[in-house]
């Protein structure tokens, strides 16, 4: 058999035959010394590559960079080795295509590994683009970009509310109220005081115009349901950050992340560079008192800015300790102490109305509570759900929003004889704080698991001085713990009910994680440095108006021997640092932890920062 290898038609070209075993070949001649040396040995070809180009110096790359000439740079950066040389090249080639106008830079970005000299190119890029603009923390609600100055279109439903609310009460209408588009279940004016949910019938009309001036849903594949998703922290940061260097905002997707419904594992990758939030996931939806929830449960899903908030607890001297107070204020308390005992041989008037009248006296007596949060920025949406939660679980224990479940509230439990008499004026002290039961951890320290539901109820029965002054006591009667402990068994009939309290479930769980972030010093390990989501990092988390005082949560229960009046105090306290230590941490050596480690896997692609 004869084959034949073209050439280029050229005086120079000769044909030679070559036999080897069973087939007759023609080669040219004279090309082969382009492709190297063509050698016979044994009845076989070999061929002899030419040695390589040696890498071109980086002044070379840069006379061409300083030159406009970027192809060139690219293709010689490009053949230089991996490693902090190349990556600063990228650097300088994006930032003068920046310069030049040229929209590739934000490609050559992508080139760059170490995340630092990444941040570092981004800000640089960022600022000859937009003039020191700040990072949005805005985001689309579809998988597109936008321009820097875009945003989702909330206009018509603040028009809505400052029509149909109190319209004289707004800042366009001289009053002192202000509206911004900050998704909580809560409203907080412009002195701080914290409202009450929209009713029902109000807020379905904002629903309905929500829905129809939204933009297009992000319709990736995020949305289907997966029992265990991955996402890559540091991949997440990196896409980002190159969406804010463009000037595009996170997408929905990212905001959500990747629809992730609660945190299970937290894998590390030290080889990979990864660090890895595994669990839960599914489509979602916008919810007008709750934000981003589950199509399927109705469950808010964990939120970026979240994590961003508590990421950048990890610097902070403390560790991660934060949490809120919501007290009555002492000049208060001895006012409503004294009206107490001035009441204690009056015979109220009969019926509903004339008691409810008598506890708006007291209630007024009493006056606004204090809001105190510490740890964390007041405005941050992390901030807001924890007051909330805490709030809502105090009319709850007053009887006054029902319970779910076997919860039953704090007055409804009392039972005194005909001739008993009801115990003196206190303050009962309720707070949230962490409950899980244990953190397993593999052999080499490289898989987490997150057991238990995270969220836990505490009592206390303060006493009140005649100033007004609480005293602790340490101690909880058992109408007070039995409340707590109640809602603590329901926890997951009162999540359903009220997603206020999975939003609390979500901010603890990712409060765990950082804290097992910090402890192990796990982003070190990867190599990954939070240039974004850092302290100092790029990215800005919305924020809203800081919650200082609230309307105190008063409730009274008439018996025959006379009344129970019972005001309400308490907070949230997350200090996860017992629970994230060598002592508290149970080493599994198989299981699914181990499996779910090995088979989570970071995928080759780096631009891809979710799997299933």
């Amino acid at each position: 058999m004869r084959h034949a290898v073209p050439s280029r038609r050229s005086p120079l070209t000769t044909w030679m035959p070559i036999r080897s075993w069973q087939h007759r070949l023609v080669v040219p001649a004279r090309p082969l010394i382009l492709a190297g040396l063509l050698m016979i040995a044994a009845g076989e070809i070999a061929v002899a590559k030419v040695a390589p180009d040696p890498s071109p110096s980086q002044a070379l790359i840069m006379q061409h960079v300083e030159a406009g000439e970027f192809a060139p740079a690219i293709h010689l950066t490009r053949r230089l080795p991996a490693g902090s040389s190349r990556d600063r090249l990228w650097a300088e080639i994006a930032v003068a295509q920046t310069r030049s106008g040229i929209s590739a830079a934000d490609q050559v970005l992508r080139e760059i590994e170490d995340d630092r000299v990444r941040g570092d190119a981004v800000a640089r890029v960022r600022e000859i683009r937009f003039q020191g603009q700040p990072f949005l923390a805005q985001f689309d609600d579809g998988g597109g970009g936008g321009d820097i100055n875009s945003q989702a279109d909330f206009d018509a439903v603040i028009e809505l509310i400052q029509n149909t609310i109190e319209p004289d009460t707004w800042e366009e209408a001289g009053g002192t109220g202000r509206i911004a588009e900050f998704e909580t279940g809560v409203r907080v004016d412009a002195s701080g005081q914290l409202h009450r949910l929209l009713a029902p019938q109000q807020a379905s009309a904002l629903v309905r115009l929500r829905r129809s001036s939204a933009q297009r849903a992000d319709n990736s594949e995020a949305r289907t349901a997966s029992q265990l998703r991955k996402v890559s922290l540091p991949r997440l940061e990196r896409q980002v950050q190159l969406r804010l260097a463009a000037g595009h905002k996170p997408t929905s997707t990212m905001r959500v992340l990747a629809g992730l419904q609660r945190i299970q594992y937290v894998f590390v990758y030290p080889e990979k560079g990864d660090l890895v939030l595994a669990g839960p996931a599914g489509n979602w939806r916008e919810s007008e008192a709750s934000g981003p929830v589950s199509t399927a449960t109705g469950r808010p899903l964990l939120q970026l800015d979240d994590l961003v908030v508590l990421l950048r607890m990890l610097s902070q001297k403390n560790g991660i300790l934060f949490g809120c107070a919501i007290t009555p204020t002492q000049e208060g308390l001895a006012r409503t102490q004294a009206l107490a005992e001035r009441s204690r041989n009056i015979k109220l008037a009969k019926g509903e109305p004339a008691r409810q009248r008598w506890v708006g006296e007291i209630r007024d007596t009493l006056g606004p509570q204090t809001i105190d949060v510490y740890g964390v920025d007041p405005r941050t949406r992390v901030a807001q759900v924890i007051v909330a939660a805490d709030y809502h679980m105090k009319l709850v224990g007053m009887g006054l929003e029902p319970g779910a479940g076997n919860v039953v509230s704090y007055l409804d439990s009392i039972e005194l004889a005909d001739d008993e008499a009801p115990p003196d004026l206190g303050v009962l002290r309720w707070w949230f704080t962490l409950n899980y039961k244990a953190i397993e951890a593999t052999n080499e320290g490289h898989g987490f698991a997150l057991r238990g539901q995270g969220v836990q109820v505490l009592s206390e029965n303060e006493r009140l001085s005649a100033e007004g002054k609480r005293i602790h006591t340490g101690k909880s009667d058992q109408l007070t713990a039995g409340f707590a402990q109640s809602f603590t068994r329901n926890f997951s009939h009162l999540m359903e009910k009220y997603p206020m309290y999975a939003d609390l479930q979500n901010v603890f769980d990712l409060a765990l994680v950082a804290a097992l972030l910090r402890d192990r010093q796990l982003p070190a390990e990867v190599g990954w440095h939070l240039t974004c989501f850092g302290d100092q990092g790029q990215y800005a988390v919305a924020l809203g108006e800081a919650p200082r005082s609230v309307e105190s949560v008063i409730n009274y229960r008439a018996f025959p021997a006379g009344q129970i009046i019972a005001g309400v105090s308490g907070g949230v306290r997350v200090d996860p640092a017992e629970l994230v230590d060598a002592e508290s941490v149970r080493v599994v050596k198989r299981g699914e932890l181990v499996h779910g480690h090995r088979y989570a896997q970071p995928p080759d692609d780096v631009d891809r920062w979710w799997w299933d």
